[in-house]
């Protein structure tokens, strides 16, 4: 079982990492139908902004949600709301640390969380907060 409320404080952090590969992409592909070319077709690709194929940005941002679900808070954890902000494109092969920290302890049992998303030079690809709802 996560954390509880009661025992959830203010700067509390846990954190996920890992390398996206050419299998993640096609899964994610395949699950979510999301076939765009600047994710799978490198030669489409080479003619958007970023010069060559990029992982989703939602898949990035899953790794959010290990995080939540498993570290912090962890395990009976409710996601309520989340906010991204897509800063940096990620690119196959980049490995991505997903972090979350306890910014606010809300009223009904919710907790505020900063979410980000930082590649293997950790520079910020994505940015965010995140409600939840802890295990009671």
């Amino acid at each position: 079982m996560g954390k509880t409320y009661d025992e959830l404080n203010i700067g509390d952090s846990g954190s996920f990492e890992k390398t996206l590969c050419e299998s993640d992409v096609y899964l994610f592909a395949g699950i979510t139908g999301d076939f765009n070319p600047a994710h799978i077709n490198e030669k489409e690709s080479l003619r958007t902004k970023f010069g060559g194929r990029i992982v989703h940005g939602m898949l990035t941002g899953s790794l959010i949600s290990t995080v939540i679900g498993t570290k912090m808070p962890g395990t009976g954890t409710i996601y309520l709301k989340q906010d991204l902000e897509f800063l940096k494109a990620v690119r196959l092969g980049d490995t991505v640390r997903a972090e979350v920290e306890v910014m606010e302890k809300l009223e009904k049992g919710r907790v505020k969380l900063r979410t980000r998303c930082y590649n293997q030079n950790d520079e910020l690809v994505i940015d965010g907060d995140a409600i939840v709802l802890p295990p009671r």
